[in-house]
């Protein structure tokens, strides 16, 4: 098959085509489900505008007020999983209502509460609705738009409204908090959320829920969740986010941190080995998964997205507030480059029709390496905002969506449409842990440097953080020159039964051979049909 050959709508990332649906219910839908991650990437990000005010109303010190975000984190990572297969084995429409019904309740719930330990709870529960609702729009999404044009569109949009939630919170955050009280940022989700999970029992159509490939629907559905393995790896990411996000804190040589890391790594390990014995029409995460054309390379890449729009946003958000003195309001103004270019940024899915995505990821992380360096030798003055800090937003946030956008198209269309829920999982959790590892990696450093170079009121801390991202930023640039394999971009999606090839040229040939033998069982054929005829 030529690589600039258009694929059809049968080998996109659904099997069989839905039901045609009207251009504007599915954009009526895109805008259903870019609400959805909105609300999501909202949760985090209002609340560092919320702190303060939280941290005095309620009572909570500086310590405590970080598992306002870890609860939150902690569920909804390792919820991602269990969601992905509920999408996959159940229906993906009663999951993602089900999970933006629950958002918002406990978000309205959330906002009435001022003693710290129920709005911890809360915040762990909000991270496991939460988790119900990415695997499951990704899964809708893809279907409601079969064509890949317009799915690497849909797509793109879709990660682009997470990036402008991350920004806008901030400054509506900082609104509400002004103006009325905290318990709006909680309110706000409630209000939106609520009426979407409403709309969407009327508005998405039974139809786009189901997928033709499914691995054996034979098997009783509760046993394709491989509740043994999952729940594994769900306890193993939840000991370790703890151990992570404790280590950063208090110090790695404790026992509270020790002991979970080697727990959760050895659990980690039992999951895997547990994949290996269970059939593969039962395993949350079959083996041959990783295997996948260019599966690898793009969970490493998952990594990065969120690690460096989550480590400028807290070193420049403290920064701002703590040592400028700036309000939340005008930290937020200073914030909006990020949004905006990001946003702009996630218009560009419909170019991996055009270009192979591996190219569009070295743009994006070419413009990371120039944005990093950029925050890595300036920022550190109010002066140093336009110079400096102003195009390393622009270029980076570009750059960030860039990579982030086309790993996502790319990671789809790399595994089987039956699989869409749990790809979506692993592709949601890998950003996650990046953001996790990265960030306890980043805040060690910037403390041990500033403990020898004049403390946080000085920038060499957060220079050597940056330095550090730039170090990552280019690991992530050679993995993907050196083993992105573009010659598989266009080959036709893959069914849940194909064997897996981990050369694509052995794939390519197999192909050709097929081929050549078919002819020749026609020549022979038609050969026969000619001496039959002579005779």
């Amino acid at each position: 098959m030529s690589p600039s050959a258009p694929l059809s709508p049968a080998e996109t990332l659904t099997d069989e085509l839905p039901k045609q649906l009207s251009l504007t219910r599915k954009l009526v839908l895109l805008v259903l489900f870019c609400f959805a991650q909105f609300l999501d990437a909202f949760n985090n990000s209002a609340l560092f505008s919320a702190i303060p005010a939280l941290e005095g109303s309620m009572g909570i010190t500086e310590s405590e007020s970080v598992w306002i975000f870890s609860a939150f984190q902690l569920t909804f990572a390792s919820s991602l999983l269990i969601s992905g297969r509920i999408c996959d084995v159940y229906n993906p429409k009663k999951a993602f209502i089900g999970g933006v019904s629950a958002l918002g309740i406990l978000s309205v719930a959330a906002g009435f509460v001022n003693d710290k330990i129920p709005i911890i709870v809360l915040r762990a529960l909000i991270g496991i609705a939460s988790a119900m609702t990415i695997p499951s729009a990704l899964t809708l999404l893809v279907n409601v738009f079969p064509e890949p044009l317009h799915q690497a569109r849909a797509i793109g949009v879709f990660g682009g409204c997470g990036a402008v939630a991350n920004v806008l919170g901030l400054l509506i955050g900082a609104m509400f908090v002004q103006w009325a009280s905290f318990h709006w940022v909680f309110w706000f989700v409630g209000l939106i959320a609520i009426p979407i999970a409403l709309a969407c029992l009327f508005i998405i159509p039974a139809e786009i829920a189901k997928s033709a490939d499914k691995p054996n629907t034979r098997i009783a559905k509760w046993k394709c969740l491989d509740l043994i393995g999952v729940s594994l790896l769900t306890v193993a990411i939840i000991l370790f986010i703890f151990a992570v996000t404790s280590g950063s804190a208090d110090g790695w040589a404790t026992a509270q941190v020790l002991v979970p890391l080697i727990l959760s790594v050895l659990m980690i390990a039992g999951f895997f080995y547990w994949e290996t014995v269970v059939p593969v029409d039962k395993a949350a995460i079959p083996p041959r998964t990783w295997f996948y054309h260019n599966f690898s390379v793009l969970f490493g890449l998952a990594l990065l997205p969120f690690l460096w729009w989550t480590v400028v946003f807290t070193i420049f958000t403290t920064l701002w507030q703590d040592i400028f003195h700036w309000s939340a309001i005008s930290t937020a103004i200073h914030m909006l480059p990020l949004g905006v270019t990001a946003f702009a940024a996630s218009f560009t899915g419909s170019l991996s029709r055009v270009f192979s995505p591996k190219w569009l990821i070295l743009t994006g992380l070419s413009f990371l390496v120039v944005a990093t360096t950029l925050l890595a030798f300036g920022g550190g003055r109010p002066d140093q905002y336009w110079p400096f800090v102003f195009p390393a937003f622009a270029l980076g946030s570009a750059g960030t969506m860039l990579t982030y956008s086309h790993t996502n198209i790319a990671i789809f269309r790399a595994a089987p449409a039956s699989m869409a829920g749990t790809v979506g999982a692993i592709f949601n959790g890998a950003l996650q842990f990046g953001s996790a590892i990265g960030l306890a990696a980043v805040g060690s450093i910037e403390t041990s440097v500033e403990a020898t170079h004049g403390g946080p009121q000085e920038y060499y801390g957060r220079a050597a953080a940056f330095w550090f991202l730039l170090g990552i930023v280019l690991l992530e640039f050679i993995s993907v020159a050196c083993f992105y394999q573009t010659n598989t971009d266009h080959l036709p999606q893959p069914k849940f039964n194909d064997p897996v090839y981990d050369n694509p040229a052995a794939q390519q040939s197999k192909e050709k051979t097929d081929e050549i033998n078919d002819i020749n069982h026609d020549a022979k054929a038609m050969k026969g049909e000619t001496s039959k005829l002579t005779v």
